[in-house]
């Protein structure tokens, strides 16, 4: 069997989705449970895009031990020194060029002939080579290119010094069929590809991207490119979690195989959920609430008696916890410790403390605690982010024959600060009187919340994204009471913001 390499684009494709930006601290953890979690690659921005880009993918190049870092370049001199300078404190760094290849996009968007595209190809490569060893070459809109010519650009690619190749499918035009053939096609025709990695990397408009990569991998490639719940432009990415369990359920009929350690896979998902503010959708295939859920009566007698009935796999082969202790307020540092390390998190004793505070917190609110609960209070707020901003206190008042005022009070670097503001609800006077004590035109364009559990006192988690001069962040936040998750969740935006500035 041949082993598949996974290259994870989470922090660089995938936040290109929008309303996905995440802060520089929130990619770190990202990429520190995707180093857990055992991908191969870890592509963790466009360095040259901006100086935010180019300090995340410096921070994540440093801050990861075990597995490859890359940074995606244009074929430009400045784009790859950029990409270079971030990733100089990396174990394993990786150069990822990349040029189109399509008449389309050749004609219209490069303005450049075949002959043109070859020779940048060329002196981009060798350049990149120069500098480090480790050179992917992307071929962009490789699905649409000609045959012939994506073979003789790959070849001068490899030539040039290219490690790995990348044929994506950027648009997410082509079938399972025409991506299989390709790489066959590729196979026999590029000079040199013994030596190299073949990678798939397709987009997900026509909902084939997962099975557009199994097919390529039929066809010879050896590495994925893909995204944690298959975020990414447009309809997204190839999905990690999905690539990586049908190579896993299906490890005989396609002959191959990953490293990755599968049991992190849901807890890596709730992770870039809870970051970003987008949730997880129920009939999502291997995250999603319905994946191991059985409501048909014929189906969950079937399960009973044997559950590879209707499961291919087991919630446990994924990381989906099984509770087996009931915690509330009168649980102890023990128990709520053992639950955590059942749950896979591995903490230092002042961490545990310091969640085990948070625990109590909310056992005093609720009668019982669930791991949905716990997994909420851990994931999704990066260390290290300023606390510039902290809620003091609030009072809202709700009505439906007159309008909503809220009155804020915030801990804030000048002092505390106090408004009242009225509005269409509580949640948009409370966010009206937030700007009016700060005097800053923050635009607020995205809210949710959700429930995490059942029942009247499930936890609430509120999500937002927010604007300010030019910056966006996403803000989170967690309470039984659904307002004050939301304030918590602005607050958090806040700060973010603030260390953008």
């Amino acid at each position: 069997m041949k082993r598949i390499k996974i290259f994870d684009t989470t922090l660089r494709d995938g936040e290109q989705s929008p309303g996905c930006s995440m802060h520089i601290n929130e990619k770190i953890e990202i990429a520190l449970q995707l180093e857990k979690l055992g991908v191969d690659v870890i592509e963790a921005g466009f360095a040259v895009s901006s100086e935010g880009d180019f300090k995340s993918v410096k921070a994540v190049a440093q801050a990861v031990k075990n597995c490859s870092v890359a940074s995606l370049s244009r074929c430009v001199k400045g784009d790859i020194d950029a990409s270079y300078n971030a990733l100089k404190d990396a174990q394993s760094p990786r150069l990822h060029l990349f040029l189109a290849t399509s008449p389309l996009h050749m004609q219209y968007k490069l303005k450049m002939s075949p002959e043109q595209v070859l020779e940048r190809v060329e002196q981009s490569v060798k350049y990149a080579k120069s500098l480090v060893n480790d050179i992917e070459f992307s071929a962009e809109d490789a699905a649409r290119s000609e045959p012939e010519f994506l073979a003789k650009v790959f070849s001068v690619a490899i030539k040039s010094g290219a490690t790995v190749i990348n044929v994506p499918d950027t648009v997410g035009y082509a079938t399972p069929q025409e991506m299989k053939e390709l790489v066959e096609y590729l196979i026999k025709h590029i000079d040199g590809i013994e030596k190299v990695d073949i990678s798939a990397h397709n987009h997900n408009d026509l909902g084939l991207a997962c099975a557009n990569s199994l097919a390529m991998v039929l066809g010879g490639a050896t590495q994925i490119e893909c995204t944690i719940n298959g975020i990414g432009e447009r309809a997204g990415n190839t999905s990690l979690e999905e690539v990586v369990m049908a190579l896993k359920t299906r490890e005989s009929f396609y002959n191959a195989y990953t490293t990755i350690n599968t049991k992190e896979i849901y807890r890596a998902s709730r992770l870039v959920s809870n970051i970003i503010g987008v949730p997880i959708p129920p009939t999502k295939p291997i995250v999603g609430a319905n994946a191991f859920a059985h409501e048909s009566g014929v189906h969950q007698h079937a399960v009973l008696s044997n559950p590879l009935t209707y499961e291919i796999m087991r919630p446990e082969d994924v990381g989906v916890p099984q509770n087996k202790i009931v915690l509330g307020k009168h649980s102890g540092r023990h128990a709520f410790s053992e639950h955590l390390k059942s749950a896979g998190y591995d903490l230092a004793p002042e961490q545990i403390d310091e969640y085990f505070f948070k625990f109590k917190a909310l056992a005093d609110k609720k009668k019982y605690v669930s791991h949905k609960d716990i997994e909420a209070l851990m994931t999704g707020t990066a260390k290290n982010i300023s606390a510039g901003y902290e809620l003091v206190d609030f009072d809202m008042t709700s009505s439906k024959t007159s309008k909503s005022t809220a009155t804020i009070t915030i801990n804030t670097p000048q002092g505390i600060k106090t408004a009242t503001e009225s509005g269409n609800g509580p949640v948009e006077s409370a966010f009206l009187a937030i700007k009016k004590a700060l005097k800053k035109d923050i635009v607020l364009f995205d809210f949710h919340i959700n429930s995490i559990t059942e029942g009247q006192d499930a936890l609430g988690e509120a999500s937002v994204k927010l604007s300010y001069q030019g910056n966006t962040a996403t803000g989170r936040g967690v309470s039984v009471d659904v307002l004050e998750a939301a304030l918590f969740a602005f607050i958090d935006g806040l700060n973010k913001l603030q260390d953008d500035d």
